[in-house]
């Protein structure tokens, strides 16, 4: 039987992995086998990355919000439960952007937060 030695298919696979694996330091970019691993190890960061950014954001967003709504005299927590309270379901992406670039409506809001909590508590 005749010995197969797949050229083309490895050649393909070869340059396919140094193709993606370009821009990396050293022989990490020339060397398949060396190629190879750096590309597994970043496309495993990737992947775990993509959850991860979804946390980060969510943490700025808390963040920003806690600074924005002190200003108003209301911690993160009893904010947030004054907004349940009042009824008012915007998420916490729009929250920390209206926080950020309109102060006066998220004055409002923090008004409203606060009349929810006073109501609730009499």
């Amino acid at each position: 039987m005749a010995r197969v030695k797949g050229g083309t298919a490895s050649i393909n696979r070869h340059k396919k992995v140094l193709r993606l694996s370009k821009g990396y330091w050293g022989r990490s970019s020339k060397c398949f086998r060396i190629a190879l691993e750096r590309l597994e190890k970043a496309l495993r960061y990737a992947y775990r990355d993509r959850r991860n950014k979804k946390r980060d954001f969510r943490g700025l967003w808390i963040q920003r919000i806690n600074a924005g709504v002190r200003l108003h005299g209301l911690t993160y927590s009893k904010f947030i439960g004054g907004l349940k309270a009042a009824g008012i379901t915007l998420d916490r992406k729009v929250l920390a952007d209206i926080a950020v670039k309109d102060a006066v409506a998220f004055g409002k809001i923090c008004e409203q937060a606060k009349a929810a909590l006073s109501k609730k508590a009499a």
